[in-house]
C-alpha cells in the first residue's frame, strides 16, 4: 500500500537501552486501550516494532504489559492502576477515553498518547510545544487534515453546499466542531450537526437527514465497534448520502471514503517517547507531534451504488481501493 510522507520533525535520536553492565532493573510499560484486543493487534505489534528499532527487546531490555477494556470505557480507569500498581513506569495509552483515564489515576506517572484528537482542547496537556504535564505524544487529527477531508468531498461533489456532520460526544467535542465549522466556512460550505450518542439518536438523525437532504455527510467519530460502524454506514446507504469518514475501518465497512492517519505508525512513533523517557527525558518536556503519513481509502463498490463517478485524480491519490 503506497502512503505519502510528510515531513516529520522527530521527537529525539536513537539512544536506545542504557548499558547492561551490572545487575539493572527492567522497566515496566503498559499498553492499554479501550478497544477489543483481536481487532486492534497490529497497534500493539507496530509499537513493539518501534521499540525494536531502537534496540528495546521485549523481556531482555523491557517487558510491555498490555490490556484492553474491550469498548467498555468504565474499565478504563481500573485498568491504569493496576498497570501502576503492578510496577509500570510509563503508560502507552490508545485513544482519548484511555488517556484521560490514565491521567485521573495519576499526575506522575508518564503517559505517552496515542490518537488523542486535540489534547490541548481536553485538558492532557499545556501545549502541544510545552506540554508541562506527565503526559506527550502523538495526536490524532488537525485542521488541515479536516480541511483535506472536505476538499476530497468538494473535488467529488462539486456542489457541495450543505454538510451533514455527525459526531460523538466525546471529551473535546465542542473543539472539534469549531474546527469542522471553520474550515467548512472557509470553503463555503455551511454545515448542520448532530451529536450522536446513542443508536436512538444515531436513528434520528438520519431519519432528519433523510428528509432535509443535504449534499454530504462528515462522520466526525473514532472507530467504535464493528456493530456501531455497520450501523452508521448502514444508515448512510439508507439515507443515500456520500460521506467521508475519519478511520478507514468504516470503508472496510462499506462506507465511501476514508482519509486518516496511519495509526501502524502513529504507533510505531509512540516508541520514540517511550525510549527518550526511559532515558531521562520529561514527558512536560517532548512537545506532542501530529500524524505525518496519511491513507486515503475509497470504496468504488459504494460509489456505483450511490450512483457516483469518482474522479481519477482522487483515485491517483488513493493508497487503496476497494473494488
Amino acid at each position: 500500500m503506497r502512503r505519502r510522507d510528510l515531513l516529520l520533525t522527530g521527537a529525539g535520536m536513537l539512544l536506545g537501552p542504557k548499558s547492561t553492565s551490572g545487575a539493572r532493573k527492567i522497566p515496566r510499560i503498559g499498553f492499554m486501550a479501550s478497544g477489543l484486543r483481536e481487532l486492534n493487534a497490529n497497534l500493539l505489534d507496530a509499537f513493539h516494532r518501534g521499540l525494536d528499532e531502537f534496540g528495546w527487546v521485549q523481556d531482555r531490555d523491557l517487558i510491555v504489559l498490555d490490556r484492553w477494556a474491550e469498548e467498555h470505557m468504565d474499565r478504563l480507569p481500573n485498568i491504569a492502576r493496576e498497570l501502576i500498581d503492578t510496577g509500570a513506569e510509563i503508560l502507552v495509552t490508545a485513544g482519548t477515553p484511555a488517556t484521560l483515564a490514565a491521567r485521573s489515576i495519576s499526575a506522575t506517572t508518564p503517559i505517552v498518547f496515542v490518537g488523542v484528537g486535540d489534547p490541548v482542547a481536553v485538558g492532557v496537556v499545556k501545549s502541544v510545544i510545552q506540554p508541562g504535564s506527565n503526559a506527550t505524544g502523538l495526536s490524532l487529527s488537525s485542521r488541515e487534515l479536516i480541511t483535506i477531508r472536505l476538499q476530497l468531498l468538494q473535488e467529488l461533489l462539486p456542489s457541495l453546499r450543505r454538510l451533514a456532520v455527525i459526531i460523538r460526544n466525546d471529551p473535546g467535542l465542542e473543539q472539534r466542531l469549531l474546527d469542522i465549522r471553520s474550515s467548512s466556512e472557509r470553503l463555503g460550505i455551511k454545515t448542520v450537526e448532530f451529536v450522536a450518542a446513542t443508536g436512538k439518536a444515531l436513528e434520528l438523525a438520519f431519519l432528519w437527514l433523510r428528509s432535509d437532504r443535504p449534499d454530504a455527510l462528515y462522520v466526525a467519530s473514532g472507530p467504535l465497534g464493528p456493530s456501531k460502524r455497520a450501523e452508521i454506514v448502514a444508515l448512510a446507504a439508507q439515507a443515500r448520502l456520500p460521506a467521508i469518514y475519519e478511520f478507514p475501518a468504516f470503508t472496510a465497512s462499506g462506507g465511501l471514503m476514508s482519509l486518516a492517519p496511519d495509526q501502524n505508525d502513529l504507533f510505531r512513533r509512540a516508541a520514540i517517547y517511550v525510549d527518550r523517557i526511559l532515558n531521562g527525558a520529561r514527558p512536560a518536556d517532548l512537545a506532542v507531534e501530529e500524524p505525518t503519513k496519511l491513507g486515503l481509502v475509497i470504496n468504488l463498490k459504494t460509489a456505483k451504488a450511490l450512483g457516483l463517478t469518482v474522479p481519477q485524480s482522487i483515485l491517483a491519490r488513493a493508497d487503496e481501493v476497494i473494488e
